[in-house]
């Protein structure tokens, strides 16, 4: 007994030094932004593609990701996402230039969309449903909960004492020891039958990319800019075509039909525009606390506390609170207390206080990124088809991603316009940064539009966490599990 409890620990710890990998990754980046900007010579526009290169593999590519899984094995994907994400890792902590680093970032993003799908899948298939599931997804869900708050606090410490390289390159001997021991302690899933829908995998990515390059790259040529009207022409032009192509393919990524539900396609709508918000505000306020309030990356990594704390509580509790309040409600109540946050913060100055400012503003936002994420999950799964679980799941993470690649994009053309000739340094980020939130609030309310526009005419609630179908891979037990990690 001793003997097989030691060896699903060592399953377990396989499997979540994988999710540790992708989880953190995002968060290590924003603690040490300023730092990377200053070493590697980003401009504040181009920085944002230390972001977007791995949001916009990583979440155009995750349905693919997904499907290989399907076809290939969830361990041999497991292991190859790995061993692709730690040597992009090691390329990022070596990157001497802004295009090596986005490209290093961009193949990160491949490595994670190709890993990410097949965690929480190994984690069901190798643990029988019952007590020793529900503590391994336990361990799963309280590792989701605390991977943003660590990764701003290690990433902090690690370029405040050494390097913003050491962040990346702590991926290297994590993954090589994941590598090693997977195929030693973990069972290869079923292998189905089908096959992968590249060219739509590739028409979606290359045309959310192309999009958002052409609107970060107005920011400094103009929407004038020859450049500028190609990229966003045919970032268009290729959404189009994968769009048209799902519509005709015999196993599509990403079926249509999951769109004919105005409730669930209004949660997808508002999940993009709500992380749009998300990530911007991570981005934003890591550069403010660092370059006006002149905070020390650690600082700024522990400064961020307030709202990861606060999005954890809300997160742990919505599951509770959907039983009580339809769900529609809660999305409301989510995206408006996000808004407020998101709002206060707004007005931050060259000489705001921190607590009146900041963490109290953060308190809110925070709230509302744990019951906003949670709540918008549930709706993006609510009456799914159990053929169609998994992919909705997918869909439910590629807004996600999607949606803060774009809307990150947006928000730094507003960032780099806004500001008057005359500020000083201090003065000049904190207006850029105001502008940016304010910009952000725009979101929010169009996100709480769409969320209140979507509601179900009929009087009967949309199913709660309870009544999500079963996927392929997981069980309905697992429901709360996969709604608590997406927050």
């Amino acid at each position: 007994m001793s003997e097989r409890r030691q060896q699903r620990g060592v399953v377990l710890a396989i499997i979540l030094a994988g999710y540790l990998l992708v989880l953190i990754d995002v968060s290590i980046l924003m603690a040490a932004l300023p730092s990377i900007r200053a070493d590697l010579g980003f401009s504040d526009t181009s920085l944002s593609w230390a972001q977007n290169a791995y949001t916009l593999t990583f979440g155009g590519l995750l349905l693919l990701g997904a499907r290989a899984g399907d076809l290939l094995g969830r361990r041999r994907t497991f292991m190859l996402g790995i061993g692709v994400f730690t040597a992009a890792s090691l390329a990022v902590g070596l990157a001497q230039s802004p295009a090596w680093m986005i490209a290093a970032r961009a193949v990160q993003g491949i490595g994670a969309a190709t890993l990410a799908p097949s965690t929480l899948a190994l984690l069901s298939t190798s643990f029988p449903e019952g007590e020793q599931r529900s503590r391994a997804m336990a361990a799963y869900g309280a590792l989701a909960g605390i991977g943003t708050a660590a990764g701003l606090i290690i990433g902090g410490a690690l370029t405040q004492t050494l390097s913003w390289r050491y962040g990346f390159l702590l991926n290297v001997p994590i993954g090589l020891a994941a590598i090693v021991a997977a195929p030693r302690h973990l069972d290869e899933t079923v292998r189905h039958a089908g096959r992968l829908d590249i060219p739509g995998a590739l028409s979606s990515t290359l045309g959310a990319a192309a999009m958002v390059f052409g609107i970060v790259h107005s920011a400094d040529a103009g929407w004038g800019d020859h450049i500028t009207i190609v990229a966003v022409a045919l970032g268009a032009v290729l959404i189009a075509v994968f769009v048209i192509g799902q519509a005709r393919a015999a196993q599509p990524l990403m079926p249509l039909r999951l769109f004919a539900d105005r409730g669930r396609a209004g949660a997808y709508a508002a999940r993009f525009l709500f992380n749009g918000v998300l990530v911007s505000f991570y981005f934003f306020m890591t550069q403010y606390l660092q370059r006006v309030s002149d905070y020390t990356p650690l600082q700024a990594g522990l400064a961020f506390l307030p709202v990861t704390a606060a999005a954890f509580a809300a997160a742990t509790v919505t599951s509770r609170l959907s039983r009580r309040l339809r769900n529609e409600s809660l999305a409301v109540v989510g995206i408006a207390a996000m808004l407020i946050g998101a709002a206060w913060t707004s007005r931050v100055g060259p000489d705001t206080t921190y607590l009146a400012g900041i963490a109290l503003p953060m308190v809110i936002f925070g709230v509302g990124q744990g019951l906003g994420l949670s709540a918008l999950t549930i709706g993006g799964m609510a009456g799914v088809a159990p053929r169609d679980a998994g992919v909705a799941g997918g869909l439910v993470n590629v807004a996600h991603h999607l949606g803060g690649a774009l809307g990150l994009g947006i928000l730094v053309t507003v960032f780099d316009a806004a500001g008057a000739a005359g500020d000083g340094p201090h003065e000049l980020l904190a207006h850029r940064v105001s502008a940016a939130l304010t910009a952000a609030t725009a979101f929010l309310v169009l996100a709480l539009l769409v969320t209140l526009i979507a509601r179900p005419r009929r009087a009967a609630a949309t199913p709660g966490v309870d009544d999500l179908p079963p996927t392929s891979d997981l069980t309905a037990t697992d429901a709360d599990t996969l709604v608590r990690t997406a927050a």
